[in-house]
């Protein structure tokens, strides 16, 4: 019998982070530090406006878009929170922003078109271009520019077949971030070059040391940004699996299109409580977000300085819950680094190269846990420093 998969998807490298999150799970008396996933429950008011949509039988299928009074309060919420705005029919609910970043690059890749990924940056997007017939071409990102893109670095890449550029900020997994006279030193690349910006702002309610600011909202790039973001992390709820699309209407006419025939709309009762957790939040000034924020950047300063302390340089993270450690001091890359310390002392990283060639000496350290548990991961980490020196 004939072999039935796919050649290019047999070619496919599985997730890096999976990979060790599989191992942990199966390890009695393992810390993972790998998954990027907050340590803090769903808000007790967002799980009740989820329980109380199936207690009144709203268990039915919403418009392809999503429920018109989401979409409504995410686009209040971005004028509010970010000056991005985006008219409530230019919204798109997904599963996740997830969902969103696979439609989006389907819903503009031709054969061949190349897309701008910086690197290091998440996982998904490379292979999500590519299972979109796009060519992801990387942006090498450097530490001691912060890790962000720049002009010379953007045009360096491009060639007659770019066609978009995807912005992580604040990055995962660096941490980095990108400013507002970062952003506008780069617009005048996007515009000469006629490029579509897909700006991947999940982390934007998790910046540290200022506030978040968005592309979406420089003067003439509304229209040829596509702005992708989610409930996951600022709103702890991963499990919930609610995200959204920004797009100026000629795109997300088209976006809806794949997302219409392959998942049909997002969960109802998702999409309930998460109408309750935008309201919620505009009501008590995002009190909650802000909690959740202030704690993280207690873990965010304790783990830098814990790194630096044991002479692994680990540059300062503006943004999201991730440290990117360099281990090159202890003579080891980060594939091997984190092969040993999980063998050794049952500690959990993820290798930098899950995040593209320019990680190799990297790993990545997500600080998304209790404090009690970080400072138990810290002591395994500096035994296994010790030894290893």
């Amino acid at each position: 019998m004939r072999d039935f998969v796919s050649r290019g998807i047999a070619a496919l490298q599985p997730s890096g982070i999976r990979k060790f999150f599989d191992i942990v799970s199966e390890m009695e008396g393992a810390i993972s530090l790998g998954v990027g996933e907050p340590d803090f429950s769903t808000p007790w008011d967002v799980c009740e406006a989820g329980i109380r949509s199936l207690q009144k039988g709203f268990t039915h299928y919403t418009s392809n878009k999503g429920l018109p009074k989401l979409r409504q309060s995410i686009s209040d919420y971005l004028a509010k929170r970010f000056d991005v705005n985006y008219d409530k029919e230019e919204i798109i609910i997904t599963v996740g922003a997830s969902e969103g970043i696979d439609i989006v690059l389907r819903a503009i890749c031709d054969a061949g078109d190349e897309i701008l990924v910086p690197m290091p940056s998440y996982v998904s997007y490379s292979p999500c271009v590519y299972l979109a017939g796009g060519v992801p071409v990387g942006v090498q990102c450097k530490e001691d520019n912060g890790f962000i893109v720049t002009p010379e670095s953007i045009e360096a890449a491009i060639t007659p077949k770019t066609k978009a550029i995807i912005l992580p900020y604040p990055n995962n997994p660096t941490g980095g971030i990108m400013t507002r006279e970062q952003l506008e030193a780069i617009v005048p690349v996007i515009v000469k070059h006629d490029l579509l910006v897909i700006s991947d702002e999940i982390y934007a309610e998790l910046t540290y040391g200022g506030k978040h600011v968005s592309i979406c909202a420089l003067d003439g790039m509304r229209d040829r940004c596509v702005l992708i973001s989610g409930f996951s992390k600022a709103f702890a709820m991963t499990g919930w699996r609610i995200g959204y699309v920004c797009a100026p209407a000629s795109l997300t006419d088209q976006i809806i299109k794949i997302h219409q025939y392959v998942i049909m709309c997002a969960p109802t009762p998702a999409q309930y409580a998460a109408i309750a957790a935008i309201d919620n939040g505009m009501s008590n000034d995002f009190n909650t977000v802000e909690e959740m924020r202030a704690e993280y950047d207690i873990r965010r300063r304790y783990m830098v300085k814990a790194f630096n302390e044991m002479g692994l340089h680990c540059f300062e993270p503006k943004g999201a819950f991730y440290l990117f450690p360099n281990v090159s001091s202890t003579g080891m890359d980060g594939e091997s680094f984190a092969g040993a310390l999980l063998e050794k002392e049952k500690v959990a990283v993820v290798p930098g190269t899950a995040f593209g060639e320019g990680g190799r000496n990297h790993i990545r350290v997500s600080y998304a846990y209790s404090l009690a548990e970080l400072e138990t991961a810290v002591e395994r980490i500096r035994r296994f420093i010790g030894r290893s020196r």
